[in-house]
């Protein structure tokens, strides 16, 4: 596809209309820039102060000042849960950091064969809702489970259970943040290094974790953040063991207590706020790791070091298959775990005969919906913020409210969509229950990951397309159409693709926005669960781990026949 401007209309019309036609876009870029600030004013910020102003209303509205948190605060088993909360969320930070450093150090920095196989292998969890890891936890080492005589005493329901889940959960995450960070390497470096005697140990202390001081950084907090806000692994593994996530959830569900989940919202907004606190604190102090004289290190062999390497990423991968594996195999099993022979019985008397099996086609729906719609609104907002000009302050304002998602938790925003669409006098009240809110809140929910995609794409292209453009009084929707999404095709179906798996799997976004007829797999499962039917619960987690699979292979094939269309312009430049 050509990137050049065609520019045949353009030179038949009059000056006068030339200048009334570009002042007319101007104006409709920014009337644009207006509607998406107001959009984001609306679904990200209004929600957020809704809780706020709830956590100091009583129940009949009056003003109860600091009264619900003075009550929380002297309240000893909900202190409790605050402590449970940052313990477990910090033990499975400190277990699973390290686990994929070194998987991604395996990765990057040794010769093993393989390693794109063992990629995709570890990336497997983010293919299923978090709780799937609890479900198969719970066929493992449950009451039931199949290693439950080697458990002893030991139970898995409670803070091993979470942290367990937890871990298999958050992996992925921190291993491409690592990845990233450890491909970022200078060979130079290791050189000098050699060239001075260094030892390997040496090395990897003064070379390898300070370059990848940042990544550490940002995994981590990455990991707690995601650990203290999940709420359907404790909610399924966790027992008798008290999470902030699930206080939310039985304060609002359970008592109908929104003032008291409000303040409880508000207490899970604390920890997360300290974690970005302290990555913004990180991400200022990294210096650039790559240069323009840079050499990109390549790992040399080493027999004994490449198979303790491999070793490793097997044991890793083997054991992400093994959970995942066991709430498949689960879900065929027709009596567990008296009768092991495989049926349907789950899908077909659990499931569809049991009538549940509309909430996996909410579920599709839904994803399909924020795949196609989230990626036009987001994309555009971020090219209206990077390739047009002017009301400056408007922008940093959308800019804000773009990141923000990324600090609030999914129960936290969930339940601020509560408090702002209930109200009889906003006009938006229609929505509420409906699939509309559901698409709404997850699009949100995932929005700053998918705007950072795509400001990042946006910033690779030269400003040159938009002066080109501006100097032949060619319309800014025309480049943007034309040249700016040709260009940028692969990120926008990255975002279509990160928004389509995160619909299907999320559940704490969306758990306090469902209506009868628009219930979610993510959703149902934690219901199968709850009441004992573990079989069909494990059966649904399937169902979209299937769909999430199948999805990422249509999307591969897409972007294979899109990349012939539209991206041979990078392949000749680099035959060039």
């Amino acid at each position: 596809m050509s990137l050049s401007l065609s520019t045949a209309p353009v030179a038949e019309a009059t000056p006068a209309a030339t200048r009334v036609r570009a002042h007319w876009t101007d104006r409709l870029a920014l009337a644009l820039l207006g509607v998406a600030a107001l959009a984001l004013l609306c679904f990200v910020l209004a929600p957020i102060v809704m809780i706020l102003a709830k956590s100091v209303q009583n129940r009949d509205g009056s003003l109860a000042g600091l009264a619900h948190f003075r009550a929380y605060l002297e309240s000893p088993a909900l202190l409790r849960s605050v402590w449970n909360s940052v313990w477990v969320s910090a033990l499975a930070t400190a277990l699973t950091v390290p686990l994929a450093f070194t998987f991604a150090y395996a990765l990057t920095r040794s010769r093993i064969a393989c390693k794109g196989m063992l990629r995709n292998l570890a990336m497997i969890p983010l293919l299923a809702p978090s709780l799937l890891a609890a479900i198969s936890f719970i066929f493992w080492f449950g009451n039931q489970g199949l290693l439950k005589p080697y458990m002893g005493e030991t139970q898995i329901y409670g803070p091993l259970g979470i942290v367990a889940s937890m871990v298999f959960a958050t992996f992925p995450h921190a291993l491409m943040i690592l990845i990233t960070a450890l491909s970022l390497t200078d060979a130079r470096l290791y050189e000098a290094a050699d060239a001075l005697g260094t030892s390997t140990l040496r090395k990897f202390l003064t070379i390898t974790v300070p370059g990848a001081r940042y990544g550490l950084v940002s995994a981590a907090m990455l990991v707690f953040t995601y650990a203290i806000s999940d709420f359907g692994i404790p909610k399924v593994i966790g027992g008798n063991f008290h999470m902030l996530a699930t206080d939310i959830y039985k304060l609002v569900i359970g008592m109908q207590d929104f003032s008291q989940g409000a303040v409880v919202s508000l207490m899970l907004l604390v920890p997360v706020a300290v974690t970005y606190y302290i990555d913004a604190r990180a991400q200022r102090r990294q210096m650039a790791l790559m240069t323009a004289r840079s050499v990109p290190y390549v790992p040399r062999r080493s027999r004994r070091f490449d198979l303790s390497m491999a070793a490793f990423c097997w044991i890793m991968a083997a054991l992400m298959v093994a959970v995942m594996g066991m709430a498949i195999y689960a879900s065929f099993v027709k009596l567990w775990p008296y009768n092991f022979s495989l049926s349907l019985d789950h899908y077909r008397v659990g499931l569809v005969e049991g009538g549940v099996v509309d909430s996996y086609f909410n579920s599709l729906r839904m994803a399909i919906a924020c795949a196609l719609l989230g990626p036009v609104f987001i994309f555009s907002t971020a090219y209206l913020l990077e390739k047009t000009r002017g009301l400056d302050w408007l922008r940093g304002f959308v800019r804000l409210m773009a990141v923000l998602p990324m600090g609030v938790p999914g129960l936290v925003l969930g339940l601020g969509y509560i408090f702002f669409f209930v109200p009889a006098a906003n006009p938006l009240n229609v929505m509420y229950q409906t699939l509309g809110i559901l698409v709404l809140v997850t699009i949100v929910h995932y929005y700053a990951s998918c705007h950072l995609t795509a400001v990042t794409a946006l910033k690779l292209l030269d400003s040159e397309f938009e002066a080109v453009s501006a100097s032949l009084k060619v319309p800014f929707y025309t480049t943007f159409l034309r040249v700016t999404v040709p260009a940028c095709l692969p990120a926008i179906l990255d975002i279509s693709r990160y928004l389509f798996i995160n619909a299907m799997t999320t559940v704490s976004a969306v758990v306090f926005l469902y209506g009868a007829d628009t219930k979610l797999a993510s959703v149902e499962i934690v219901n199968l669960d709850e009441s004992g039917d573990i079989g069909p619960a494990a059966a649904m987690a399937t169902l979209v781990v299937l769909t999430s699979a199948f999805a990422c292979l249509l999307y591969y094939l897409l972007q294979r026949v899109l990349d012939a269309r539209t991206q041979a312009w990078r392949q000749s430049g680099r035959n060039d």
